[in-house]
């Protein structure tokens, strides 16, 4: 079973269709089912896939699922960082699997289900982090009634940017972007925090940002610079405070949380202009649910969000995400959003199917040969971070958290009605 999308990028008529599995074969030896090949365990799995189900869309058998993004950047050189498209992870720091740092148990929603640092390493390349001052410290968490309390803090936000600047020291070739929503109001407390987690060396400066929806430099630019973590924050204030870009004066941006999900819809932030006022080059597309539910995420990586990157292409007037933030960013009923990144790419930048048909130098429209969707893309670029799910090896079932999460719900609905 297929569905498609159509995206008239460069004046064409090119169509996106994701291959959904209907059948499944359990023939596969140690490492080597590929994509949508049934399995029994993450062992079956060739790297980069895990074995996986979506109950929500009616896929009860495992299969292995894809975990990990092709860099584009790595295939396709040369461009400006606005033509390419990153993936984001929505509230990176909320952590399924985050112990208590506070020695309260945690009551709260969770959008992720690892580490920070295995983000990166699975190809994430945006984090959005929420920062709130507590305990005499800056933290990342949740707010209850705004504010951060012991059992909606994950941990001190110093921890997650130093784990940002190592893998930017291990993976020289490599940009991160973090979207701050900013509750920091003590002194120049985020340029302390920077400078504490010994960022700033690879900070993009603001006085060297595009305005105007004019092109970035090129990612070969941008590494030559060592201009490789670009910070964004939610507080207009702190651009002339304390040097960090304003959001929504760099970034074109679609509403978040359920209003962002209506089907055929995709309007703007009331931060943001206009998708398709030009304002600014770069654009960033959430999707993700304002409660968000680790069962259904699967469901909402999948054809739905194909869906919404065509509404929101025809939103910001013919022009592709340069980001795309959602939750739980592993579950899919397949390729995923991986799959959908690839091939925006793949059509943004070379006029191919999947940014791995893409061919460094070549005409556009000039693509390779490349695997069939049944089986694993292929690895250059790709980092082979574990997947760090707290579920037996013999295979990740989304129905093993289906109890555990509406217990969660409801214990936080009580805690919220006290």
């Amino acid at each position: 079973m297929a569905f498609s999308i159509t995206l008239p990028l460069l004046a064409l008529s090119l169509s996106i269709s994701f291959l959904l599995p209907t059948s499944f074969s359990s023939s596969c030896s140690l490492h080597s089912c590929q994509l949508s090949d049934a399995c029994s365990s993450n062992d079956d799995c060739a790297a980069g896939l895990y074995c996986g189900n979506c109950p929500a869309t009616g896929k009860n058998q495992t299969t292995c699922t894809r975990a990990q993004a092709i860099q584009p950047a790595s295939i396709v050189k040369g461009l400006p960082f606005n033509r390419y498209t990153w993936l984001v992870t929505h509230n990176s720091f909320s952590n399924l699997n985050e112990p208590s740092n506070t020695g309260v148990q945690r009551a709260t929603f969770y959008n992720q289900e690892d580490t920070v640092t295995n983000q990166l390493r699975n190809g994430v390349r945006g984090l959005m982090l929420d920062m709130y001052e507590f305990d005499d410290d800056i933290w990342l968490c949740h707010s209850f009634q705004g504010q951060c309390y012991n059992f909606t803090a994950f941990e001190p936000a110093i921890n997650t940017l130093k784990e940002v600047e190592t893998f930017l020291t291990e993976n020289p070739t490599e940009i991160v972007t973090i979207f701050i929503e900013d509750y920091v109001h003590t002194q120049m407390g985020l340029s302390k925090l920077f400078t504490n987690a010994d960022l700033v060396k690879y900070l993009y400066p603001v006085s060297d940002m595009p305005t105007n929806g004019k092109d970035w430099p090129t990612v070969t630019e941008m590494l030559a610079k060592n201009y490789r973590l670009l910070v964004f924050t939610s507080d207009s204030s702190k651009e002339a405070t304390e040097g960090i870009a304003y959001q929504w004066r760099y970034l074109l941006e679609n509403e978040s949380g359920d209003p962002g999900m209506v089907p055929g819809s995709c309007p703007n932030r009331k931060e943001s202009h206009p998708l398709n006022s030009g304002y600014a080059s770069l654009i960033l597309q959430n999707y993700f649910p304002t409660i968000p539910v680790e069962s259904e995420a699967c469901k909402e990586n999948s054809a739905s969000l194909a869906q919404m990157v065509q509404a929101c292409y025809n939103a910001a007037g013919n022009k592709v995400p340069n980001f795309i933030s959602v939750n739980f960013y592993m579950r899919s009923d397949g390729g995923g959003v991986f799959d959908i990144q690839d091939r925006i790419n793949g059509l943004a930048l070379c006029g191919c199917s999947s940014i791995s048909a893409c061919q460094a130098g070549a005409p556009m429209g000039s693509c390779k040969n490349t695997v069939p969707p049944s089986q694993t893309p292929p690895s250059s670029g790709v980092y082979s971070g574990t997947l760090q799910f707290s579920f037996p090896s013999s295979g990740f079932s989304l129905q093993h958290v289906s109890a555990v999460t509406k217990l969660h719900h409801i214990f936080l609905i009580i805690v919220l009605l006290l």
